[in-house]
Protein backbone atom coordinates (compact mmCIF):
# COMPACT_ATOMS: atom_id res chain seq x y z
CA UNK A 1 0.00 0.00 0.00
CA UNK A 2 1.19 3.13 -0.33
CA UNK A 3 -0.31 6.39 0.85
CA UNK A 4 -1.51 9.30 -0.50
CA UNK A 5 -4.54 11.72 -0.61
CA UNK A 6 -7.36 10.26 -2.01
CA UNK A 7 -7.74 12.37 -5.03
CA UNK A 8 -4.53 11.55 -6.45
CA UNK A 9 -5.93 7.70 -5.92
CA UNK A 10 -8.57 8.87 -8.46
CA UNK A 11 -6.39 9.63 -10.91
CA UNK A 12 -4.33 6.88 -10.58
CA UNK A 13 -7.99 4.86 -11.20
CA UNK A 14 -8.49 6.97 -14.00
CA UNK A 15 -5.31 6.28 -15.38
CA UNK A 16 -5.85 2.16 -14.92
CA UNK A 17 -9.04 2.51 -16.72
CA UNK A 18 -6.47 4.28 -19.70
CA UNK A 19 -8.73 7.89 -19.48
CA UNK A 20 -6.07 10.22 -20.94
CA UNK A 21 -7.83 13.44 -20.23
CA UNK A 22 -10.49 15.39 -18.39
CA UNK A 23 -12.49 18.65 -18.94
CA UNK A 24 -13.28 21.09 -16.39
CA UNK A 25 -12.41 24.20 -14.43
CA UNK A 26 -12.00 23.79 -10.82
CA UNK A 27 -13.76 25.44 -7.66
CA UNK A 28 -13.52 25.05 -4.45
CA UNK A 29 -15.40 21.87 -3.70
CA UNK A 30 -13.50 19.93 -6.83
CA UNK A 31 -9.90 21.61 -6.05
CA UNK A 32 -8.29 18.63 -4.50
CA UNK A 33 -10.02 16.09 -6.90
CA UNK A 34 -8.17 18.33 -9.55
CA UNK A 35 -4.91 18.63 -7.52
CA UNK A 36 -4.49 14.98 -7.59
CA UNK A 37 -3.95 15.64 -11.24
CA UNK A 38 -0.66 17.21 -10.27
CA UNK A 39 0.52 15.19 -7.46
CA UNK A 40 0.30 12.63 -9.54
CA UNK A 41 2.00 13.93 -12.71
CA UNK A 42 -0.29 11.09 -14.19
CA UNK A 43 -0.47 10.75 -18.26
CA UNK A 44 -3.82 12.32 -17.53
CA UNK A 45 -4.18 15.60 -18.58
CA UNK A 46 -6.18 18.52 -17.34
CA UNK A 47 -8.03 20.45 -19.83
CA UNK A 48 -9.66 23.97 -18.52
CA UNK A 49 -12.85 24.39 -20.59
CA UNK A 50 -13.94 27.89 -20.49
CA UNK A 51 -17.65 26.42 -19.38
CA UNK A 52 -18.19 23.67 -18.11
CA UNK A 53 -20.83 22.57 -20.46
CA UNK A 54 -18.48 22.36 -23.28
CA UNK A 55 -16.46 19.81 -21.36
CA UNK A 56 -19.12 17.59 -21.02
CA UNK A 57 -20.12 17.58 -24.83
CA UNK A 58 -16.74 17.15 -25.43
CA UNK A 59 -16.69 14.13 -22.82
CA UNK A 60 -19.27 12.52 -24.96
CA UNK A 61 -18.06 13.30 -28.13
CA UNK A 62 -14.61 11.67 -26.71
CA UNK A 63 -16.91 7.99 -26.19
CA UNK A 64 -18.67 8.14 -29.67
CA UNK A 65 -15.45 8.74 -31.72
CA UNK A 66 -13.42 6.03 -29.82
CA UNK A 67 -15.86 3.80 -27.57
CA UNK A 68 -13.56 4.63 -24.21
CA UNK A 69 -15.44 6.95 -21.71
CA UNK A 70 -15.38 10.37 -21.47
CA UNK A 71 -14.71 12.90 -18.38
CA UNK A 72 -15.78 15.68 -17.60
CA UNK A 73 -16.18 17.43 -13.98
CA UNK A 74 -17.39 20.58 -12.20
CA UNK A 75 -17.42 21.98 -8.79
CA UNK A 76 -20.82 22.37 -6.21
CA UNK A 77 -23.73 23.94 -7.21
CA UNK A 78 -23.38 26.08 -11.17
CA UNK A 79 -20.12 24.06 -11.91
CA UNK A 80 -22.60 21.00 -11.37
CA UNK A 81 -25.33 22.36 -13.11
CA UNK A 82 -23.24 23.58 -16.31
CA UNK A 83 -22.78 19.12 -16.97
CA UNK A 84 -26.39 18.56 -17.79
CA UNK A 85 -26.55 19.21 -21.48
CA UNK A 86 -23.31 17.20 -22.22
CA UNK A 87 -24.57 14.17 -19.84
CA UNK A 88 -28.10 14.22 -21.27
CA UNK A 89 -26.21 14.40 -24.78
CA UNK A 90 -24.08 10.90 -23.59
CA UNK A 91 -27.39 9.36 -21.80
CA UNK A 92 -29.57 9.78 -25.07
CA UNK A 93 -27.27 8.47 -27.45
CA UNK A 94 -25.70 5.75 -25.46
CA UNK A 95 -21.79 6.33 -24.72
CA UNK A 96 -19.87 6.15 -21.68
CA UNK A 97 -19.14 9.02 -19.61
CA UNK A 98 -18.01 9.50 -16.59
CA UNK A 99 -18.71 13.19 -14.35
CA UNK A 100 -17.35 13.68 -11.48
CA UNK A 101 -19.13 16.50 -9.13
CA UNK A 102 -18.02 18.54 -6.03
CA UNK A 103 -19.19 18.72 -3.13
CA UNK A 104 -18.92 20.74 -0.16
CA UNK A 105 -17.05 19.54 3.16
CA UNK A 106 -19.23 16.66 4.61
CA UNK A 107 -19.33 19.18 7.95
CA UNK A 108 -21.10 21.70 6.12
CA UNK A 109 -23.85 19.35 4.23
CA UNK A 110 -27.86 20.00 5.34
CA UNK A 111 -26.50 23.60 6.91
CA UNK A 112 -27.69 25.65 3.94
CA UNK A 113 -24.13 26.11 2.93
CA UNK A 114 -22.65 28.58 0.08
CA UNK A 115 -23.31 26.21 -3.04
CA UNK A 116 -24.69 23.56 -1.35
CA UNK A 117 -26.83 20.61 -2.99
CA UNK A 118 -28.43 17.40 -2.73
CA UNK A 119 -26.93 16.71 -5.87
CA UNK A 120 -27.88 13.24 -6.17
CA UNK A 121 -31.36 13.58 -6.97
CA UNK A 122 -30.31 16.39 -9.97
CA UNK A 123 -28.76 13.51 -11.60
CA UNK A 124 -31.13 10.82 -10.60
CA UNK A 125 -32.67 10.93 -14.17
CA UNK A 126 -29.42 11.46 -16.19
CA UNK A 127 -27.49 8.85 -14.33
CA UNK A 128 -27.25 4.87 -14.73
CA UNK A 129 -24.85 4.76 -11.73
CA UNK A 130 -25.34 8.07 -9.27
CA UNK A 131 -23.67 7.81 -5.49
CA UNK A 132 -22.08 10.42 -3.32
CA UNK A 133 -18.79 8.93 -1.62
CA UNK A 134 -18.98 8.55 2.47
CA UNK A 135 -15.24 7.77 2.88
CA UNK A 136 -11.83 8.81 1.76
CA UNK A 137 -11.02 5.62 1.58
CA UNK A 138 -13.77 4.24 -0.84
CA UNK A 139 -13.24 6.58 -3.59
CA UNK A 140 -11.11 4.34 -5.63
CA UNK A 141 -13.40 1.48 -4.95
CA UNK A 142 -16.30 3.86 -6.40
CA UNK A 143 -15.25 5.24 -9.22
CA UNK A 144 -14.03 1.67 -10.22
CA UNK A 145 -17.63 1.26 -10.03
CA UNK A 146 -19.07 4.10 -11.90
CA UNK A 147 -16.51 3.26 -15.09
CA UNK A 148 -17.72 -0.41 -15.12
CA UNK A 149 -21.61 0.71 -14.86
CA UNK A 150 -21.09 3.26 -17.70
CA UNK A 151 -19.49 1.21 -20.19
CA UNK A 152 -21.96 -1.68 -19.33
CA UNK A 153 -25.56 0.29 -19.21
CA UNK A 154 -23.79 2.45 -21.76
CA UNK A 155 -24.70 5.88 -20.60
CA UNK A 156 -23.55 7.99 -17.32
CA UNK A 157 -22.19 7.60 -13.83
CA UNK A 158 -22.32 10.62 -11.34
CA UNK A 159 -20.18 10.55 -8.73
CA UNK A 160 -20.57 13.07 -6.35
CA UNK A 161 -17.56 13.73 -3.85
CA UNK A 162 -17.65 16.24 -0.71
CA UNK A 163 -14.20 18.40 -0.56
CA UNK A 164 -13.09 17.07 3.00
CA UNK A 165 -12.85 13.35 1.82
CA UNK A 166 -10.57 13.81 -1.41
CA UNK A 167 -7.84 15.99 0.44
CA UNK A 168 -7.75 13.28 3.21
CA UNK A 169 -4.88 11.34 3.00
CA UNK A 170 -5.72 7.18 2.58
CA UNK A 171 -3.46 3.90 2.06
CA UNK A 172 -4.26 3.07 -1.53
CA UNK A 173 -3.51 0.03 -3.10
CA UNK A 174 -4.97 -0.77 -7.12
CA UNK A 175 -7.62 -2.99 -7.55
CA UNK A 176 -6.44 -6.34 -9.30
CA UNK A 177 -9.52 -6.97 -11.28
CA UNK A 178 -9.21 -6.76 -15.28
CA UNK A 179 -10.54 -3.46 -17.08
CA UNK A 180 -12.69 -5.38 -19.00
CA UNK A 181 -15.21 -3.29 -20.79
CA UNK A 182 -17.00 -5.31 -23.63
CA UNK A 183 -17.90 -9.29 -24.12
CA UNK A 184 -15.40 -11.75 -24.42
CA UNK A 185 -18.14 -14.20 -25.38
CA UNK A 186 -19.69 -15.50 -28.67
CA UNK A 187 -23.39 -14.77 -29.19
CA UNK A 188 -25.33 -17.66 -30.70
CA UNK A 189 -28.45 -16.91 -32.53
CA UNK A 190 -31.15 -18.32 -32.73
CA UNK A 191 -31.12 -20.66 -35.56
CA UNK A 192 -34.81 -20.24 -36.29
CA UNK A 193 -34.30 -16.51 -36.49
CA UNK A 194 -31.83 -17.12 -38.97
CA UNK A 195 -34.58 -19.19 -41.02
CA UNK A 196 -37.27 -16.93 -40.65
CA UNK A 197 -35.24 -14.41 -41.76
CA UNK A 198 -34.41 -15.93 -44.86
CA UNK A 199 -37.79 -17.29 -46.03
CA UNK A 200 -39.01 -13.21 -45.18
CA UNK A 201 -36.10 -11.58 -47.29
CA UNK A 202 -36.46 -14.09 -50.47
CA UNK A 203 -40.39 -13.44 -50.01
CA UNK A 204 -39.88 -9.22 -49.86
CA UNK A 205 -39.76 -7.46 -53.45
CA UNK A 206 -38.18 -4.75 -52.08
CA UNK A 207 -35.99 -5.38 -48.89
CA UNK A 208 -34.35 -2.72 -47.16
CA UNK A 209 -31.85 -2.39 -44.31
CA UNK A 210 -32.10 -0.06 -41.78
CA UNK A 211 -28.88 0.47 -40.24
CA UNK A 212 -28.32 2.05 -36.43
CA UNK A 213 -25.15 2.48 -34.11
CA UNK A 214 -25.39 -0.97 -33.01
CA UNK A 215 -23.68 -2.06 -36.23
CA UNK A 216 -21.10 0.66 -35.80
CA UNK A 217 -17.51 -1.22 -35.75
CA UNK A 218 -19.42 -3.85 -37.65
CA UNK A 219 -19.08 -1.98 -41.33
CA UNK A 220 -17.68 -5.48 -43.27
CA UNK A 221 -20.13 -7.46 -42.11
CA UNK A 222 -22.67 -5.22 -43.01
CA UNK A 223 -21.56 -4.45 -46.87
CA UNK A 224 -20.58 -7.96 -47.14
CA UNK A 225 -24.10 -9.01 -45.55
CA UNK A 226 -25.84 -6.08 -48.32
CA UNK A 227 -23.65 -7.93 -50.98
CA UNK A 228 -24.60 -11.06 -50.47
CA UNK A 229 -28.44 -10.50 -50.53
CA UNK A 230 -28.50 -7.56 -52.60
CA UNK A 231 -30.35 -5.50 -50.58
CA UNK A 232 -29.92 -1.66 -50.29
CA UNK A 233 -28.73 0.06 -46.70
CA UNK A 234 -30.15 3.31 -45.09
CA UNK A 235 -28.21 4.11 -42.01
CA UNK A 236 -29.36 6.44 -38.91
CA UNK A 237 -27.66 9.93 -38.41
CA UNK A 238 -26.03 8.88 -35.36
CA UNK A 239 -24.68 5.98 -37.67
CA UNK A 240 -23.54 7.66 -40.43
CA UNK A 241 -20.18 5.38 -41.43
CA UNK A 242 -21.39 2.48 -40.42
CA UNK A 243 -21.60 1.79 -44.35
CA UNK A 244 -18.85 3.30 -46.06
CA UNK A 245 -20.66 6.69 -47.82
CA UNK A 246 -19.22 5.79 -51.38
CA UNK A 247 -20.54 2.02 -51.08
CA UNK A 248 -22.60 1.34 -53.62
CA UNK A 249 -25.31 -0.13 -51.78
CA UNK A 250 -25.31 2.74 -49.49
CA UNK A 251 -27.78 5.21 -50.36
CA UNK A 252 -28.01 7.68 -47.54
CA UNK A 253 -30.47 8.50 -44.77
CA UNK A 254 -33.92 9.64 -43.68
CA UNK A 255 -35.78 12.64 -42.65
CA UNK A 256 -34.83 16.12 -42.37
CA UNK A 257 -31.50 15.32 -43.08
CA UNK A 258 -31.96 12.69 -44.89
CA UNK A 259 -31.90 12.19 -48.47
CA UNK A 260 -34.07 11.75 -51.95
CA UNK A 261 -33.19 8.23 -52.30
CA UNK A 262 -33.11 7.39 -48.72
CA UNK A 263 -36.79 8.89 -48.29
CA UNK A 264 -38.25 7.01 -51.57
CA UNK A 265 -36.96 3.83 -50.77
CA UNK A 266 -38.94 3.70 -47.80
CA UNK A 267 -42.10 4.57 -50.02
CA UNK A 268 -41.47 1.38 -52.15
CA UNK A 269 -40.06 -1.01 -49.50
CA UNK A 270 -41.99 -4.17 -48.33
CA UNK A 271 -39.65 -5.40 -46.15
CA UNK A 272 -37.71 -3.50 -43.42
CA UNK A 273 -34.35 -5.03 -41.24
CA UNK A 274 -34.43 -2.84 -38.62
CA UNK A 275 -30.58 -3.22 -37.09
CA UNK A 276 -29.33 -2.10 -34.08
CA UNK A 277 -31.58 1.53 -33.13
CA UNK A 278 -34.00 2.50 -31.30
CA UNK A 279 -34.45 5.68 -34.65
CA UNK A 280 -37.44 7.49 -32.82
CA UNK A 281 -39.00 8.63 -36.61
CA UNK A 282 -39.68 5.18 -37.43
CA UNK A 283 -43.05 6.16 -36.63
CA UNK A 284 -43.17 8.06 -39.66
CA UNK A 285 -42.75 5.04 -41.87
CA UNK A 286 -44.91 4.17 -43.98
CA UNK A 287 -47.35 1.86 -42.45
CA UNK A 288 -47.81 -1.41 -45.25
CA UNK A 289 -44.30 -2.36 -44.86
CA UNK A 290 -43.39 -5.47 -42.57
CA UNK A 291 -40.85 -4.88 -40.29
CA UNK A 292 -37.69 -7.49 -38.36
CA UNK A 293 -36.48 -5.93 -35.64
CA UNK A 294 -32.97 -6.85 -34.40
CA UNK A 295 -31.48 -5.74 -30.92
CA UNK A 296 -29.97 -6.86 -27.86
CA UNK A 297 -31.58 -4.67 -26.03
CA UNK A 298 -35.35 -6.18 -25.60
CA UNK A 299 -36.60 -2.85 -24.50
CA UNK A 300 -35.78 -1.07 -27.49
CA UNK A 301 -37.70 -3.64 -29.56
CA UNK A 302 -41.42 -2.36 -30.36
CA UNK A 303 -39.94 0.79 -28.78
CA UNK A 304 -41.05 3.60 -31.39
CA UNK A 305 -42.75 1.37 -34.33
CA UNK A 306 -44.59 -2.13 -34.35
CA UNK A 307 -42.95 -5.22 -36.07
CA UNK A 308 -43.58 -8.02 -37.25
CA UNK A 309 -40.64 -10.16 -36.16
CA UNK A 310 -38.67 -9.64 -33.21
CA UNK A 311 -34.90 -10.59 -32.94
CA UNK A 312 -32.91 -10.34 -29.74
CA UNK A 313 -29.48 -10.26 -30.51
CA UNK A 314 -26.49 -8.61 -31.12
CA UNK A 315 -26.98 -7.38 -34.63
CA UNK A 316 -23.59 -8.37 -35.83
CA UNK A 317 -24.07 -11.84 -34.39
CA UNK A 318 -27.58 -12.19 -36.69
CA UNK A 319 -25.52 -10.90 -39.61
CA UNK A 320 -22.50 -13.06 -39.84
CA UNK A 321 -25.37 -15.77 -39.05
CA UNK A 322 -27.15 -15.10 -41.82
CA UNK A 323 -23.78 -14.59 -44.14
CA UNK A 324 -22.47 -17.94 -42.88
CA UNK A 325 -25.54 -19.58 -44.29
CA UNK A 326 -24.11 -19.23 -47.92
CA UNK A 327 -27.27 -18.12 -49.36
CA UNK A 328 -27.07 -15.51 -52.15
CA UNK A 329 -29.63 -12.95 -54.18
CA UNK A 330 -28.94 -11.62 -57.46
CA UNK A 331 -28.94 -7.83 -58.04
CA UNK A 332 -32.27 -7.16 -59.24
CA UNK A 333 -34.24 -4.19 -60.54
CA UNK A 334 -34.74 -2.87 -57.29
CA UNK A 335 -30.98 -2.10 -56.23
CA UNK A 336 -29.94 -1.11 -59.16
CA UNK A 337 -32.41 1.57 -58.83
CA UNK A 338 -31.69 2.52 -55.71
CA UNK A 339 -28.11 3.05 -56.54
CA UNK A 340 -29.08 5.17 -59.83
CA UNK A 341 -31.51 7.15 -57.40
CA UNK A 342 -28.83 7.49 -54.88
CA UNK A 343 -26.19 8.47 -57.66
CA UNK A 344 -28.88 11.20 -59.09
CA UNK A 345 -29.22 12.75 -55.78
CA UNK A 346 -25.20 13.07 -55.39
CA UNK A 347 -25.33 14.99 -58.80
CA UNK A 348 -27.60 17.25 -57.55
CA UNK A 349 -25.72 18.01 -54.83
CA UNK A 350 -22.74 18.62 -56.77
CA UNK A 351 -24.52 20.67 -59.08
CA UNK A 352 -25.61 23.10 -56.05
CA UNK A 353 -21.64 23.09 -54.99
CA UNK A 354 -20.84 24.46 -58.46
CA UNK A 355 -23.78 27.14 -57.85
CA UNK A 356 -23.00 30.17 -56.41
CA UNK A 357 -25.44 32.55 -58.55
CA UNK A 358 -27.59 33.69 -55.38
CA UNK A 359 -25.15 33.41 -52.67
CA UNK A 360 -22.76 30.52 -51.51
CA UNK A 361 -24.27 27.23 -50.90
CA UNK A 362 -23.27 25.35 -47.68
CA UNK A 363 -22.59 22.36 -50.65
CA UNK A 364 -19.66 24.18 -52.16
CA UNK A 365 -18.05 24.05 -48.33
CA UNK A 366 -18.71 20.57 -47.90
CA UNK A 367 -17.52 19.05 -51.22
CA UNK A 368 -14.25 21.12 -50.66
CA UNK A 369 -13.89 19.41 -47.05
CA UNK A 370 -14.26 16.19 -48.84
CA UNK A 371 -12.01 16.52 -51.75
CA UNK A 372 -8.80 17.73 -48.59
CA UNK A 373 -10.04 15.90 -46.18
CA UNK A 374 -7.88 12.79 -44.94
CA UNK A 375 -8.54 8.89 -44.31
CA UNK A 376 -8.82 9.14 -40.76
CA UNK A 377 -9.99 12.49 -39.52
CA UNK A 378 -13.02 13.13 -37.32
CA UNK A 379 -15.55 15.35 -38.07
CA UNK A 380 -17.69 17.02 -35.28
CA UNK A 381 -21.03 18.07 -36.33
CA UNK A 382 -23.39 20.65 -34.89
CA UNK A 383 -27.44 20.14 -34.67
CA UNK A 384 -29.59 22.51 -37.10
CA UNK A 385 -29.63 23.12 -40.73
CA UNK A 386 -25.70 22.17 -40.10
CA UNK A 387 -26.52 18.58 -39.75
CA UNK A 388 -27.83 18.16 -43.10
CA UNK A 389 -25.10 19.55 -44.85
CA UNK A 390 -22.46 17.64 -42.31
CA UNK A 391 -24.78 13.95 -42.71
CA UNK A 392 -25.16 14.81 -46.68
CA UNK A 393 -21.52 15.67 -47.26
CA UNK A 394 -18.54 14.21 -44.88
CA UNK A 395 -16.61 11.66 -46.43
CA UNK A 396 -17.06 8.57 -43.94
CA UNK A 397 -15.31 6.04 -46.79
CA UNK A 398 -12.23 4.67 -44.42
CA UNK A 399 -11.25 5.83 -40.99
CA UNK A 400 -12.59 8.94 -40.52
CA UNK A 401 -14.84 9.65 -37.55
CA UNK A 402 -17.97 11.08 -36.66
CA UNK A 403 -19.65 12.39 -33.95
CA UNK A 404 -23.08 14.51 -33.83
CA UNK A 405 -25.47 15.04 -31.01
CA UNK A 406 -28.43 12.33 -32.10
CA UNK A 407 -31.36 12.14 -30.01
CA UNK A 408 -30.59 14.74 -27.70
CA UNK A 409 -29.60 17.40 -30.77
CA UNK A 410 -28.09 20.14 -28.45
CA UNK A 411 -27.24 23.12 -29.92
CA UNK A 412 -23.36 24.12 -29.55
CA UNK A 413 -21.78 20.69 -29.83
CA UNK A 414 -19.84 21.19 -32.78
CA UNK A 415 -17.38 23.45 -31.64
CA UNK A 416 -16.68 20.96 -28.71
CA UNK A 417 -16.53 17.49 -30.86
CA UNK A 418 -14.24 19.18 -33.35
CA UNK A 419 -11.78 20.06 -29.86
CA UNK A 420 -12.53 16.16 -28.41
CA UNK A 421 -11.43 15.42 -31.96
CA UNK A 422 -8.20 16.50 -31.92
CA UNK A 423 -7.62 15.16 -28.27
CA UNK A 424 -8.95 11.78 -29.03
CA UNK A 425 -7.65 11.30 -31.94
CA UNK A 426 -4.19 13.39 -32.51
CA UNK A 427 -2.70 11.80 -35.54
CA UNK A 428 -5.83 13.45 -38.00
CA UNK A 429 -7.15 16.41 -38.91
CA UNK A 430 -10.05 17.65 -36.74
CA UNK A 431 -13.36 19.23 -37.74
CA UNK A 432 -16.39 20.99 -36.63
CA UNK A 433 -19.00 22.27 -38.05
CA UNK A 434 -21.91 24.74 -37.36
CA UNK A 435 -24.37 27.26 -37.59
CA UNK A 436 -23.84 30.70 -36.60
CA UNK A 437 -26.44 30.30 -33.97
CA UNK A 438 -24.89 26.88 -32.38
CA UNK A 439 -21.13 28.36 -32.80
CA UNK A 440 -22.12 31.60 -31.07
CA UNK A 441 -23.25 29.32 -27.67
CA UNK A 442 -19.54 27.71 -27.24
CA UNK A 443 -18.10 30.28 -29.23
CA UNK A 444 -15.41 31.03 -26.27
CA UNK A 445 -13.90 27.50 -26.49
CA UNK A 446 -11.62 28.41 -29.40
CA UNK A 447 -9.73 30.32 -26.37
CA UNK A 448 -8.73 26.15 -25.06
CA UNK A 449 -7.81 25.07 -28.83
CA UNK A 450 -5.60 28.30 -29.11
CA UNK A 451 -4.34 26.98 -25.35
CA UNK A 452 -3.55 23.27 -26.42
CA UNK A 453 -2.52 24.28 -29.29
CA UNK A 454 -4.66 22.25 -31.59
CA UNK A 455 -5.21 22.72 -35.00
CA UNK A 456 -8.91 22.14 -35.77
CA UNK A 457 -10.92 23.28 -38.60
CA UNK A 458 -13.78 25.60 -37.68
CA UNK A 459 -16.36 25.78 -40.10
CA UNK A 460 -19.47 28.10 -39.01
CA UNK A 461 -22.36 28.65 -41.56
CA UNK A 462 -23.43 31.72 -41.08
CA UNK A 463 -26.77 33.19 -42.61
CA UNK A 464 -27.96 35.20 -39.41
CA UNK A 465 -30.51 32.84 -38.69
CA UNK A 466 -31.69 29.52 -36.42
CA UNK A 467 -32.17 28.14 -39.90
CA UNK A 468 -33.61 24.59 -38.34
CA UNK A 469 -36.19 26.34 -36.45
CA UNK A 470 -36.98 29.01 -39.08
CA UNK A 471 -38.06 25.65 -41.53
CA UNK A 472 -40.41 24.80 -38.25
CA UNK A 473 -42.21 27.89 -38.44
CA UNK A 474 -42.21 28.09 -42.44
CA UNK A 475 -44.01 24.05 -42.34
CA UNK A 476 -46.83 25.16 -38.97
CA UNK A 477 -47.32 28.35 -41.18
CA UNK A 478 -46.47 30.76 -37.69
CA UNK A 479 -45.00 34.05 -37.33
CA UNK A 480 -41.77 34.05 -37.70
CA UNK A 481 -40.33 34.93 -34.26
CA UNK A 482 -36.96 34.55 -32.54
CA UNK A 483 -34.76 32.92 -35.52
CA UNK A 484 -32.92 36.12 -36.93
CA UNK A 485 -29.51 36.63 -35.73
CA UNK A 486 -28.03 39.59 -35.19
CA UNK A 487 -24.45 39.08 -36.99
CA UNK A 488 -20.94 38.46 -36.10
CA UNK A 489 -18.00 38.28 -37.63
CA UNK A 490 -16.71 34.85 -36.66
CA UNK A 491 -14.01 35.48 -38.51
CA UNK A 492 -13.06 38.42 -36.30
CA UNK A 493 -13.77 37.00 -33.29
CA UNK A 494 -11.42 34.33 -34.06
CA UNK A 495 -8.42 36.21 -34.50
CA UNK A 496 -9.07 38.07 -31.41
CA UNK A 497 -9.15 34.92 -29.78
CA UNK A 498 -5.89 33.83 -30.75
CA UNK A 499 -7.09 31.89 -33.58
CA UNK A 500 -6.74 31.81 -37.55
CA UNK A 501 -9.85 33.45 -39.36
CA UNK A 502 -11.12 33.14 -42.85
CA UNK A 503 -14.34 34.80 -44.92
CA UNK A 504 -15.54 32.90 -47.49
CA UNK A 505 -18.62 34.23 -49.51
CA UNK A 506 -18.31 32.32 -53.32
CA UNK A 507 -16.77 29.30 -54.82
CA UNK A 508 -14.04 31.16 -55.77
CA UNK A 509 -12.88 32.52 -52.10
CA UNK A 510 -13.52 28.49 -50.97
CA UNK A 511 -10.67 27.22 -53.53
CA UNK A 512 -8.20 30.19 -51.89
CA UNK A 513 -9.18 29.63 -48.58
CA UNK A 514 -9.07 25.98 -47.98
CA UNK A 515 -5.60 25.91 -50.40
CA UNK A 516 -3.85 28.51 -47.61
CA UNK A 517 -5.29 26.07 -44.84
CA UNK A 518 -3.54 23.20 -46.56
CA UNK A 519 -0.73 24.98 -46.83
CA UNK A 520 -0.57 25.94 -43.01
CA UNK A 521 -1.70 22.33 -41.71
CA UNK A 522 1.12 21.21 -43.77
CA UNK A 523 3.75 23.12 -42.49
CA UNK A 524 2.57 22.29 -39.28
CA UNK A 525 0.30 24.92 -38.05
CA UNK A 526 -0.59 24.66 -33.95
CA UNK A 527 -3.56 27.29 -34.00
CA UNK A 528 -7.19 26.53 -34.52
CA UNK A 529 -8.68 27.96 -37.67
CA UNK A 530 -12.57 29.42 -38.12
CA UNK A 531 -14.08 29.51 -41.80
CA UNK A 532 -16.47 31.86 -41.40
CA UNK A 533 -18.60 30.66 -44.48
CA UNK A 534 -21.23 33.47 -45.13
CA UNK A 535 -24.08 31.28 -47.33
CA UNK A 536 -27.40 32.25 -49.11
CA UNK A 537 -30.77 32.37 -46.42
CA UNK A 538 -32.74 30.03 -48.58
CA UNK A 539 -34.66 26.90 -46.52
CA UNK A 540 -32.01 23.31 -47.46
CA UNK A 541 -34.66 21.02 -49.15
CA UNK A 542 -36.43 19.07 -47.24
CA UNK A 543 -36.19 15.96 -47.46
CA UNK A 544 -38.64 14.43 -44.77
CA UNK A 545 -41.42 14.48 -47.47
CA UNK A 546 -40.01 14.45 -51.62
CA UNK A 547 -43.27 14.39 -53.01
CA UNK A 548 -41.91 13.64 -56.62
CA UNK A 549 -43.45 10.78 -57.90
CA UNK A 550 -47.02 11.41 -59.81
CA UNK A 551 -47.99 7.97 -59.17
CA UNK A 552 -48.44 8.28 -55.23
CA UNK A 553 -49.03 11.92 -55.48
CA UNK A 554 -50.95 14.67 -57.89
CA UNK A 555 -49.20 16.45 -60.74
CA UNK A 556 -50.09 19.59 -58.94
CA UNK A 557 -47.87 18.57 -55.75
CA UNK A 558 -44.92 16.72 -57.76
CA UNK A 559 -44.82 20.39 -59.97
CA UNK A 560 -44.83 22.84 -56.74
CA UNK A 561 -42.33 20.69 -55.30
CA UNK A 562 -40.00 20.29 -58.20
CA UNK A 563 -40.13 24.36 -58.97
CA UNK A 564 -39.61 25.03 -55.38
CA UNK A 565 -36.51 23.11 -54.75
CA UNK A 566 -35.35 23.76 -58.30
CA UNK A 567 -35.37 19.75 -59.47
CA UNK A 568 -35.68 18.74 -62.83
CA UNK A 569 -37.68 15.35 -63.29
CA UNK A 570 -35.84 14.12 -66.38
CA UNK A 571 -32.67 14.58 -64.04
CA UNK A 572 -34.24 13.45 -61.08
CA UNK A 573 -36.97 10.80 -61.65
CA UNK A 574 -38.39 9.73 -58.66
CA UNK A 575 -37.46 5.79 -57.51
CA UNK A 576 -41.43 4.73 -58.87
CA UNK A 577 -40.34 5.85 -62.09
CA UNK A 578 -36.78 4.03 -62.51
CA UNK A 579 -38.88 0.80 -61.43
CA UNK A 580 -41.41 1.17 -63.41
CA UNK A 581 -39.35 1.90 -66.57
CA UNK A 582 -38.13 -1.64 -65.86
CA UNK A 583 -41.21 -3.49 -65.36
CA UNK A 584 -40.96 -3.42 -61.25
CA UNK A 585 -44.36 -2.97 -59.47
CA UNK A 586 -45.36 -3.69 -56.08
Amino acid sequence: MTKMIAGQALIKTLEDWGVDHVYGIPGGSINHTVEGLFLEKASVKYIQVRHEEVGAIAASADAKYTGKIGVAFGSAGPGATHLFNGLYDAKMDHVPLLALVGQVPQATMNTNYFQEFDEVPMFSDVAVYNRTITTAEQIPYVINQAIREAYRQKGVAVVVIPENLAEAEIDYEPAKTPKVVANNFSQTVDPKAITDTLAMIKAAKHPLIYAGRGLLGARDVLEKFSEQFSIPVINTVPATGVISTDHPNSIGTFGRLGSKSGFEALQHADLILFLASEFPFARFWPKNIKIIQVNNNPFDIGKTVDVDYAVISDAKSYLQDLIATGETLPEGVWLKANRENRKNWLTWLDDLAEDDSHGLNPETVMKKVAEISGPKDTFGVDTGNVSEWGVRGVPMNHEQRFAISGLFATMGFGLPAGLAGALSVPDSQAWSFSGDGGFAMVAPDLITEVRYQLPVINVVFSNQRFGFIYHEQVQTKQHFYGVDLTDADWAKVAEGFGAIGFTVKTIADVAKTFAEIQKLQAAGNKKPIVVNAVIQSDDPIPTDFMPLDPELYDQKTVDQYATAFHIDPKKQPSLGALLRAQGDTL
